[in-house]
């Protein structure tokens, strides 16, 4: 699996995120546990 530069990763046990600042192959593991995608945040409306 590619890391995504950009991207938030988030451990399913313990809550850790992680900000990924140099993507690559691999994976991103916390816990002894593959790290998941964070789902965007929605932004605030503007009206």
């Amino acid at each position: 699996m590619a890391n995504d530069l950009g991207k938030r990763y988030i451990c399913p046990h313990c809550g850790s995120n992680v900000l990924c600042t140099k993507g690559g192959e691999g994976e991103i593991q916390c816990c002894d546990t593959e790290m998941e995608l964070q789902a965007p945040r929605k932004l605030p409306s503007s009206d």
